[in-house]
């Protein structure tokens, strides 16, 4: 009887620990066109500049950086914060 309490324990913890990606959310840095076209409001062209923005500066350093992706305000920021996280890329040496 401990040892299934303790093993329920240990794999709910365990459960937290997954990626939040398991939970809907997508990585900015690493995203895919198809994953950011997923996202309300993001359409191919706006995916294609998310990436080019990306790439020409090593990553977003913050979500709300994406406000300097042309096509995304304000407006459209709000309501993508809820469904993104933010990773920082690795440094390339």
């Amino acid at each position: 009887m401990l040892k299934s309490v303790i093993l329920t324990l240990v794999l709910l913890l365990a459960l937290g620990s997954l990626p939040v990606l398991a939970q809907g959310k997508v990585v900015l840095n690493t995203a895919t066109l198809e994953q950011l076209v997923e996202l309300k409001g993001i359409g191919d062209k706006t995916a294609q500049k998310i990436i080019d923005y990306r790439n020409e500066h090593q990553g977003f350093s913050a979500l709300d950086e994406l406000v300097n992706v042309k096509g995304i305000g304000e407006k459209t920021l709000e309501s993508l914060l809820p469904f993104l996280i933010l990773e920082k890329p690795e440094k390339t040496q």
